[in-house]
């Protein structure tokens, strides 16, 4: 078993669209990256990979047909190779979501329950779409709840709390009246609730890229990649608008503008990234014009994760996370993200 055909059954060019998730989830509860940040990424980096494991190990019949040349029809990795990766990886995501406190641990759970559904049985039913999108949308979740939780250990604790003040003495200075979006001692469920927005917005995106590509082995549908285009300008819209009408107070004076002029930027490159292959789809609905569809989908959730941190001010993650764009293209021409 070669490591080429690993980095193909892991989509392992598609990883650098995974980081974002958590840092998006961070910034939407006002808190800078911490040690629960760390630990949200590493699950769910795993967890990614467990899903690629085992959408191949469940598709391994359908790809032998469609698609001779993955690393399992093409007998480069053993079918309970590919099966006991997906379960060691699950086990290792849920692991190291523990180390960030319970709340974090029950929505990798989830997300774990979300992705083994979807790989063997929902991905071919009318919701397969929809658990997808609630997978990205409880990944973006698990950043938030990770963030806020404070990790087993007294230490950890100070650390969250110095964390909590240190957001909080930001905002002030930012947002005339507010006191940084939490207080201490908030509670982790707090979090799902702040971040509910952000993973709504990831999740619709998820929905139409998952939509799309249905059709990449067969191609043949014009109305789909359509459909997705218009989600793709609605959202590429909605990112650049105010936090404040998504659920958060707003941002004020020079700091407030530059979150907004970085989020309608980053919306725009969202948009552009994605909307492009999309209507190349429509208009030609080939296998091959659908697959690059879906890889644009893909990418595209760099931009569009930097664009929902910048909108809550948090434009320096935004452009950390725009660093990655390079990088995946890089290893796109290697490894295919589909």
């Amino acid at each position: 078993m070669s490591s080429r055909a690993w980095a193909e059954l892991l989509r392992v060019s598609a990883l650098f669209t995974v980081p974002g998730d958590a840092l998006a989830g961070a910034a939407a509860v006002g808190l800078r990256p911490n040690r629960g940040t760390g630990f949200a990424i590493g699950a769910s980096l795993c967890l990614y990979e467990a899903g690629m494991a085992l959408n191949d190990w469940a598709d391994r019949a359908e790809d032998a047909v469609d698609r001779p040349h993955r690393p399992i029809p093409s007998g480069r990795i053993r079918p309970g190779a590919a099966l006991a990766a997906a379960g060691g990886l699950t086990l290792a995501g849920l692991a190291l979501s523990s180390r960030a406190g319970r709340p974090a641990l029950a929505v990798a759970t989830a997300l774990a329950a979300t992705v083994w559904s979807y790989d063997l049985h929902l991905k071919h039913t009318a919701v397969g779409p929809a658990a997808m999108a609630t997978a990205r949308s409880l990944d973006l979740l698990l950043g938030a709840t990770a963030t806020m939780s404070p990790p087993p250990g007294g230490s950890a604790s100070r650390a969250v709390a110095r964390s909590s003040r240190a957001g909080r003495r930001r905002e002030a200075r930012r947002i005339p009246g507010n006191n940084g979006g939490r207080r201490d001692g908030a509670r982790p469920s707090g979090a799902a609730r702040d971040a509910m927005p952000a993973a709504a917005l990831l999740g619709v995106h998820t929905l139409a890229v998952t939509a799309v590509s249905r059709h990449e082995a067969h191609g043949g549908s014009t109305a789909v990649p359509l459909a997705a285009l218009a989600a793709t300008v609605t959202l590429g819209a909605l990112v650049g608008r105010r936090h404040a009408a998504l659920g958060h107070g707003g941002h004020g004076g020079r700091a407030g503008g530059a979150a907004r002029l970085a989020a309608t930027g980053l919306g725009a490159v969202y948009a552009g990234t994605a909307a492009r292959p999309l209507l190349h789809a429509a208009l030609n609905p080939s296998p091959t014009l659908t697959q690059r569809a879906v890889g644009g989908g893909i990418r595209a959730m760099i931009p569009l994760q930097a664009a929902l941190a910048a909108r809550t001010g948090a434009v320096g993650t935004g452009a950390a996370l725009m660093a990655l764009v390079p990088l995946a293209r890089k290893f796109a021409r290697k490894v295919s993200p589909t």
